[in-house]
């Protein structure tokens, strides 16, 4: 089986698509196909069909669309017959009753969010080894594997909101430590075109702000670097009601300071261990 839900809704069996047209077949399907090989509870699912409000007939209706899921992939299997010899797999071997809820079996198939977990903590570790270009091949890699927000075509109860919020936030931080890894490697230029959109969506997301004004301050952007900076402080001021991190600050007066005739340009002290990475001004290389 092959699942794909970082975007529109895909599962696969023999290549053929079991997910169902309907609203709620399909959020049971998209909460047991990000849960793949693992058991989903019956509460779960119907949290997510019903939230705090189910009807008395929940478990039994839940049931139903179990059964129509069922229907679905037994006529994907029926397309590719057991070799001979062995058992023939049937829809109950894939989609699962165990005891307090159900089980969508992948059977070695592929799964878009494993996937991407799997080559983002590649590149994490490669960017703690150093290794910025093999970071910058591997977070693009698992960047490519999205198509659009989590489960984009498929309703949303509690759980599977949460779910989406978390793997966007993952998908974020995949994004963050791509650039921070392009910076690195000097492509400030390449990456400003990028910023520029991702500041525009995140107003009041820092780590992106402070990559935008070292890319500006080091394609000779200084200006813009520093507008940046206030334009991010007003967003923090008016929405949230805050002032920039020290961190922050302390990018906007290194700036401030490297636009004086014959200063040198200076590096933004390292983070704690627990921060992400802090953007230096210094030239890769």
């Amino acid at each position: 089986m092959d699942i794909d839900v970082l975007g529109a809704l895909d599962v696969r069996e023999n290549g053929v698509s079991v997910a169902p047209t309907a609203p709620k077949p399909r959020q049971v399907l998209a909460l047991l196909a990000l849960h793949a090989d693992r058991i989903v509870p019956v509460d779960s699912l119907v949290e997510e069909l019903w939230s705090h409000r189910p009807p008395r007939s929940a478990r039994t209706t839940l049931q139903t669309y179990v059964l129509q899921l069922r229907e679905l992939i037994a006529a994907a299997l029926a397309k590719d017959p057991a070799r001979e010899g062995e058992q023939p797999r049937t829809a109950k071997d894939v989609l699962v009753t165990l005891p307090g809820g159900y089980l969508l079996a992948c059977n070695g198939g592929t799964s878009d969010v494993r996937e991407f977990d799997q080559l983002a903590g590649q590149g994490y570790r490669a960017m703690d080894a150093g290794d910025f270009t093999g970071a910058c091949r591997l977070l693009g890699s698992a960047l490519k594997l999205w198509n659009g927000t989590a489960f984009a075509d498929v309703p949303k109860g509690p759980q599977l909101t949460m779910e989406a919020a978390r793997l966007d936030e993952s998908r974020l931080c995949a994004l963050e430590q791509r650039i921070e890894a392009g910076l690195r490697l000097g492509r400030h230029r390449e990456l400003l075109a990028e910023l520029t959109v991702l500041t525009s969506r995140h107003p009041t997301h820092e780590n992106l702000h402070a990559q935008f004004m070292v890319a500006l301050h080091r394609a000779g952007r200084r200006g813009e670097a520093l507008g940046v900076y206030q334009r991010l402080r007003t967003s923090l001021v008016r929405d949230l009601g805050i002032e920039p991190s020290p961190r922050l600050r302390r990018l906007q007066h290194s700036i401030l300071a490297a636009t004086q005739d014959g200063m040198p340009v200076p590096v933004v002290p390292g983070p704690s261990p627990q921060s992400p990475p802090e953007p230096s001004l210094a030239p890769a290389g």
